[in-house]
């Protein structure tokens, strides 16, 4: 009688085959050149077109609140000229900012700070940077204030809907100014207008309160975070419409 009973399986386990492990090696080995492309990628935009910084203080208030996110144009101004009303940040340009303390961090929060400010996600830096509104470009003369409290700039009254003024007040400077701002600088004013340590108060500083090109980052153009906030930066062309006129 012919026994048809299949043999069974063993059930011990077999070693790996060396085709096996040569797979899991290449998986590995692939994940680690898209980690790696990623994060060249991600520092090169971050270095080169945008990057994210967030908001230490109320001097941009109401346009921006204290810790909001946002992401600069880095290509502006070195590719792409600015413009009068756009949101720039910058560089220190000397004694506008106090010293700033050593941040301390234990190590594993720093390495997680580093890595992600390399890929354009997290700013260490912001409390080395200003933003500010643009007011004056290069030869512009700009004064303040006239009877009904604005601000001119070559001889052309603005209406400033982004300015916050105090209650009751309609000045948009408690301060009196007149200057023509020099070559290759800017004159650059916070939209929280009595509560801004902008051009108007460095007199005495080595730029004298303008700000150098060089030390322009770029133009601010979103909120990203928090995501109730997203938002596009405008910077108001109207206001500044008659002013390019006076310029020709």
């Amino acid at each position: 009688m012919t026994d048809n009973t299949l043999p069974s399986r063993s059930h011990r386990l077999e070693p790996d085959s060396p085709r096996k492990k040569r797979g899991v090696a290449i998986f590995i080995r692939d994940l680690l050149i898209i980690f790696v492309v990623a994060l060249l990628i991600s520092f090169l935009i971050k270095t080169f077109l945008v990057r994210s910084f967030y908001i230490p203080s109320g001097s941009m208030e109401s346009t921006l609140l204290v810790d909001d996110r946002i992401i600069v144009n880095q290509l502006e101004p070195a590719l792409v000229p600015v413009s009068r009303g756009d949101v720039i940040v910058f560089r220190d340009p000397g004694g506008w900012l106090p010293e700033q303390p050593p941040i301390e961090q234990n190590p594993i929060v720093a390495a997680l700070d580093w890595t992600m400010s390399v890929v354009g996600l997290s700013a260490p830096d912001s409390n080395d940077h200003l933003i500010k509104r643009i007011i004056g470009l290069p030869g512009d003369h700009v004064v303040c204030c006239n009877t009904l409290g604005q601000m001119s700039v070559n001889d052309i009254p603005l209406t400033e809907p982004y300015a916050l003024l105090p209650a009751g007040q309609s000045s948009v400077s408690k301060d009196a100014f007149d200057v023509v701002v020099p070559a290759d600088s800017l004159w650059v004013m916070g939209d929280n207008r009595y509560d801004s340590l902008d051009s108007r108060y460095h007199p005495n500083t080595p730029g004298k309160g303008f700000v150098p090109m060089d030390n322009v980052v770029g133009r601010a153009l979103v909120i990203s975070w928090p995501l109730e906030r997203w938002s596009w930066l405008d910077d108001y062309p109207e206001v500044f419409r008659g002013v390019e006129d006076a310029d020709k």
